[in-house]
């Protein structure tokens, strides 16, 4: 699953890869949030990202990138 983390005053959006289920990353997102820790996620490589809450601007969940191959695809 693609998600994008938007950090307050910064101009680039933090893009990755996970494994892990919208449920589990609604729950991180959530529980750092009330608790206002530190959002900590796992991508497909099984690298971290650590967010501050406060730092946080959103979220967004989107669906797994399907690879493409070959030329001409649309």
């Amino acid at each position: 699953m693609e998600i994008t983390i938007g950090v307050r005053n910064v101009a680039r959006e933090i893009t990755l890869e996970s494994t892990q289920s919208p449920d589990e990353v609604l729950a991180a997102v959530d529980k750092a949030l009330s608790d206002n820790t530190n959002l900590v996620l796992q991508d497909d490589k099984g690298r971290h990202v650590v967010v501050p809450a406060g730092a946080l601007g959103f979220v967004e969940l989107g669906p797994a990138e399907q690879r493409r191959v070959g030329f001409g695809l649309v």
